[in-house]
């Protein structure tokens, strides 16, 4: 079993093939003997493509021609069945160089959704590394074991996942970095700091606006974290032929934010920031967590109260 998912060599029965068309249009399908793949130009016969190499065409009986490659993890993790939504390659790229995941690393991650992230992560770590995975339902988990199982052809060795929540199921280990990709990431982290390596890297993925405040502050008013790194990436084609030099059609906007920090030593606080909130920012209709580290004035903590 190769644990990065990546086959190479003839196809084989039991790939998963992806079919373009020529307008780009993509279809996933796994090869079986003797079975057919039918569409509206006509059937593809699999015993066509099962000991041949891949990229290569494929030609319906009407005629229509197919492009055949055995798909990249970017394309598995959004075509993968799926209960929850997934983490998109653009964003799970961004996680994996903020969160510095680095093979041999010993990862957390709560909210597994489908899975699609588990992927990119445990390729990362590789088979020396540690990826605790944590979901709250049933039904998500077995969904994102099934994805992962079919993706790298069985169990990885560097993962375990477990079913409940992470503050009441987090086991005492050591952790390198962690993501929380959950609707109220600022309740977990204090547990994840208690088990955090000084350096490590904890990274908070969430949807909206306000969530990405919520997150920041609780982050400051630990106390035991650096300045939030807040940030989204959107992704934009292009297309080039000739002179026709333009943006594309296929934009990816926004998707979700991340919020990343770096774990102190035991005992260290977060140095108090020189730069003044914006005025109203812990006004009388702010009733998040109050920052540590900006003026008592403004509703922050000083240390000597901490």
């Amino acid at each position: 079993m190769n644990l990065s998912g990546v086959n190479t060599g003839p196809l084989r029965a039991g790939d998963r093939v992806t079919l373009t068309d020529g307008k780009g249009r993509r279809k996933s399908i796994v090869l079986r003997d003797g079975a057919t793949w039918h569409t509206t130009k006509g059937a593809v016969s699999h015993d066509d493509l099962i000991g041949g190499p891949e990229g290569v065409t494929v030609t319906s009986v009407g005629g229509a021609q197919y492009l055949a490659f055995r798909p990249l993890m970017s394309e598995f993790m959004v075509s993968m069945p799926r209960d929850a939504a997934v983490i998109y390659p653009k964003d799970a790229a961004q996680i994996l160089m903020w969160t510095d995941i680095f093979p041999g690393a010993r990862v957390l991650e709560a909210g597994v959704g489908s899975g699609a992230l588990s992927l990119a992560l445990l390729r990362a770590i590789g088979p020396e590394g540690r990826l605790h995975s944590y979901e709250r339902r049933q039904q998500f988990a077995d969904v994102a074991a099934k994805n992962v199982e079919t993706f790298i052809g069985g169990e990885h060795p560097a993962w375990t996942l477990t079913v409940g929540d992470l503050v009441e199921a987090i086991e005492d280990e050591p952790i390198d970095r962690a993501i929380l990709d959950m609707l109220a990431p600022w309740e977990c982290i204090d547990a994840v700091a208690e088990r955090m390596v000084a350096g490590g890297v904890l990274t908070c993925y969430v949807a909206t606006a306000t969530q990405l405040g919520r997150v920041a502050d609780t982050f400051r008013a630990h106390g035991g974290f650096t300045e939030p790194h807040l940030t989204e990436t959107t992704v934009r084609d292009w297309h080039a032929e000739g002179l026709a030099i333009r943006p594309g059609h296929g934009t990816s906007g926004h998707t979700g934010f991340l919020a990343i920090a770096r774990r102190l030593a035991p005992g260290q606080l977060a140095p108090m920031r020189k730069r003044r909130p914006s005025p109203g920012a812990y006004g009388p209709d702010y009733n998040g967590p109050r920052p540590r580290n900006i003026p008592e004035e403004l509703g922050g903590a000083t240390r000597s109260e901490s």
